[in-house]
């Protein structure tokens, strides 16, 4: 609920279809495909300006979200593991980045939204501390790890096996660049 109340302020913020900001300052600024969408649910409209809105939700279920390739995923985590600069241009504040990173009184392992991080080594207990991720509906994760200047995209990964995951995947990199 909590990610729907955002979208809802952002919308009045924005006074724009969330979905045209997001192309326009993220997605095709990285290059992302034209193929990902963005939904709200059937019940989610509302009267903007006088025109008829829709009020994007979070996670791509009960028929609305995000809706995104492992291809988009992956541009979209080097976007953030470059800390928000794409090529030569800034398009997420760093402090915003480190915002959103930064661990949470209720749960230290959780930044902004989907953004969670491994400060205390429980996400990804392979991992450097420095590693973080997004994580969405269905368990799709976006792997960030700054140490080995490493994105990886896992989809419909059960929980059980996301360490393991990492565990391999790092192995087969070889020890970090720092």
């Amino acid at each position: 609920m909590r990610v729907n109340v955002l979208a809802l302020a952002a919308l009045n913020v924005w006074r724009r279809p969330l979905p045209q900001v997001l192309k326009e300052a993220i997605m095709d600024p990285i290059g992302a495909s034209s193929t990902w969408r963005w939904f709200g649910y059937e019940n989610s409209w509302i009267v903007l300006d006088g025109g008829a809105v829709q009020s994007v939700t979070g996670g791509g279920h009960w028929g609305g979200g995000l809706f995104i390739s492992a291809y988009d995923m992956a541009r979209f985590g080097y976007l953030t593991l470059r800390r928000g600069k794409w090529k030569d241009r800034q398009l997420l504040s760093t402090q915003w980045v480190e915002w959103a990173l930064t661990p949470t009184p209720a749960e230290p392992g959780y930044g902004f939204m989907n953004w969670y991080n491994n400060k205390d080594g429980k996400l990804f207990p392979s991992a450097p501390a420095s590693a973080f991720a997004h994580i969405g509906n269905g368990t799709n994760i976006v792997y960030v790890d700054p140490d080995h200047d490493l994105v990886a995209v896992v989809r419909w990964i059960e929980r059980r096996a996301i360490d393991e995951f990492v565990k391999r995947l790092l192995a087969a990199v070889g020890p970090s660049g720092k």
